[in-house]
């Protein structure tokens, strides 16, 4: 039996993916391999698969301290290695296109947050990045206020247009635009 064929069977009896990387991993099979067949095993392509590992490989896989299974996979996961991409479709491209623009307006972004919304764009979760989005500010010295808030607020425009839109975008768009008015 393969190991995507032990990752999938482990996925499917209800094991998160951290999980499911420990318990292969603590069978004895070598730390690359089992994060591929997790990987693998939720049907993330193989060029992206080979992508994601190869940005850890050195720091998390390449050589394992004893015992630690759970704490590599839980931070596989942490790092997005386990996301599941999604297709978007034309409108939520489009809302990436208006967030990278945003963020070229932030003047600046921590990299904790240009993590998290990395992944929020890998698994479609449009919404989160948003909310996200429209509680930072611009930085005084490098932001554009005026670009960053009227892009949001065309953003949300967009988000708003979605079926059984998430009631809390309606509350960020009025303060996108509050902040837009007053720039």
């Amino acid at each position: 039996m393969s190991l995507a064929t032990l990752a999938r069977h482990t996925l499917s009896r209800g094991a998160t993916p951290a999980a499911t990387y420990a318990l292969l991993a603590r069978l004895g099979h070598q730390p690359l391999p089992v994060a591929r067949a997790v990987c693998l095993a939720l049907d993330i392509p193989h060029a992206e698969t080979t992508r994601r590992l190869a940005d850890c490989h050195d720091a998390l896989l390449a050589d394992p301290r004893p015992n630690s299974e759970a704490d590599t996979g839980e931070l596989l996961e942490a790092l997005g290695v386990f996301d599941i991409p999604v297709t978007l479709d034309a409108t939520g491209l489009a809302v990436v296109d208006l967030f990278l623009v945003a963020i070229e307006a932030l003047g600046g972004i921590r990299p904790g947050h240009q993590h998290g919304l990395t992944r929020w764009f890998t698994t479609g979760n449009l919404t989160a990045a948003y909310l996200s989005l429209a509680a930072t500010h611009p930085l005084p010295r490098t932001g554009d206020p005026a670009q960053y808030w009227t892009t949001l607020t065309s953003a949300g425009e967009l988000l708003t247009t979605t079926p059984n839109p998430d009631p809390r975008l309606k509350y960020a768009l009025t303060h996108c635009r509050t902040q837009a008015t007053r720039t």
